[in-house]
């Protein structure tokens, strides 16, 4: 999938923004249990100022993400927003970790790496700590796993971490950066 759009310029139309909130406001709706002290309309009120961050919210839907607000962050005002696709985001797997991990496997090589698609789109790799707070959300990546955001002292011994949650426990792995498997993709945040 490609992700850019045609004028190559990171931003929506009109009615492509509407489409996104209107999306986004229809699963915030849905999932009151993930943002239970949060407002609507101040939510919108953020996505509409910000309209560089739904060109990135539309790109996680796009890829199968389900994005929905998750938290907000007192000190900066900014709502934190997940994948919450019920497994790894279809759209975002088969990937290696990141550049260099594709950059080594001299065969079979994956359409794309995993730190790279994520830039691209504008949003974060989850970390460790971040998939085990989305996880009290409810049960994600029971048959997937997602990479998740590596230490740079595990990335110089060429691996890299990811995460599942299989018998009600979150797991934490590692595997070479240069893997990838159709149910590994990987999970974003962005703040909005």
């Amino acid at each position: 999938m490609t992700l850019k759009n045609k004028s190559s310029k990171k931003e929506l139309l009109g009615g492509q923004r509407e489409e996104v909130i209107r999306t986004l406001k229809t699963r915030f709706d849905k999932n009151m249990g993930r943002h239970e002290s949060l407002e609507w309309a101040n939510v919108q009120a953020r996505l509409e100022a910000n309209p560089e961050k739904l060109w990135s919210l539309d790109q996680m839907e796009r890829t199968g993400g389900e994005p929905d607000v998750v938290g907000h962050d007192q000190k900066s005002g900014e709502y934190v927003v997940y994948d919450c696709s019920a497994e790894s985001p279809n759209g975002r797997r088969s990937l290696c970790y990141d550049r260099e991990a594709l950059e080594l496997r001299k065969e079979h090589k994956p359409k794309d790496n995993a730190v790279d698609m994520a830039a691209a789109m504008g949003i974060e790799l989850l970390t460790e700590e971040q998939y085990r707070e989305f996880q009290k959300l409810g049960d994600f990546d029971t048959k997937t796993s997602s990479w998740v955001k590596t230490p740079s002292e595990f990335r110089k011994r060429g691996g890299a971490l990811f995460c599942d949650r299989r018998y009600d426990t979150v797991f934490l792995y590692h595997n070479g950066a240069e893997s990838y498997y159709a149910g590994r993709g990987f999970r974003g945040s962005l703040k909005v």
